[in-house]
């Protein structure tokens, strides 16, 4: 699995999602030793509701066409 965390998701989740740099940084190293995509380690932790989910992958697959 690609651990992959690119500039637009981080500020994407500084600006739309409020996250503070600590809480992105502690996403970012469970997401490493768990093998899991950062976005959907901040929603199992609760850092991420449902629906801030769904717009940051809207965000991230419309800025890929």
């Amino acid at each position: 699995m690609n651990n992959c965390v690119s500039r637009k998701m981080i500020i994407y989740l500084l600006n739309e999602a409020g996250l503070d740099d600590s809480s992105i940084a502690l996403g970012i190293k469970l997401s490493i030793k768990n093998n899991t995509p950062l976005p959907i380690l901040l929603w199992s932790y609760g850092m991420l509701t449902i629906e801030e989910l769904d717009k940051l992958y809207s965000c991230l697959f419309q800025k890929m066409e």
